[in-house]
């Protein structure tokens, strides 16, 4: 099967930060010929603002909301592209249940302690700013797990090469559209 021939809706990659999406996102679109288009990345062109600028400078709440309303422009939209989103997104049951419409939803899974070693990489995130890196993102897994559960595909990833990932995000999509079919 042509896999990109067969993609007819955006596909959407959910996680927690940290795990790759942006990164592995850029690469799946790349190997599909598609598009890619970073939610945080569009949210501070936008902005004139770091996400972490934006998310300290008008709160959680507010940063929230523009997340929710620019996710839903980008898959309302209709064009097949990929689409990375901030660790939260997906979290608000009408941006979940409008991606589980409206596109392919692509959960990546990486243990707490990969994700702890890849976010002291860039202190780029707002809500690891403060506190104990590990148990926050400990218990936004705890939190979000159950949301996430709710994507099309689930994708584990581990401390491998971003393209191990891919490569199972296209397998897993292959399984996913001839299910469809």
């Amino acid at each position: 099967m042509d896999l990109a021939k067969h993609i007819d809706r955006p596909i959407v990659l959910v996680g927690l930060m940290g795990v790759g999406k942006s990164t592995v996102g850029r690469r799946l679109a790349k190997r599909l010929g598609l598009p890619f288009i970073d939610s945080d990345a569009a949210i501070e062109d936008a902005a004139g603002l770091s996400a972490a600028e934006v998310f300290e400078r008008y709160g959680e709440q507010d940063y929230r909301d523009g997340e929710r309303r620019l996710v839903a422009r980008l898959v309302a939209e209709g064009d097949v592209r990929v689409i990375s989103t901030g660790g939260g997104a997906y979290i608000h049951p009408d941006t979940r249940e409008l991606l589980n419409e409206r596109a392919i939803t692509i959960w990546l899974d990486a243990p707490v302690d990969i994700l702890t070693e890849r976010t002291l990489r860039r202190d780029t995130r707002a809500e690891l700013r403060n506190g104990d890196r590990k148990e926050t993102l400990e218990r936004l897994a705890n939190e979000w797990r159950q949301s996430y559960k709710q994507a099309h595909i689930h994708v584990k990833s581990g401390a491998g090469a971003h393209r191990e990932v891919v490569e199972a995000i296209l397998g897993r999509l292959d399984d996913y559209l001839s299910r469809q079919a």
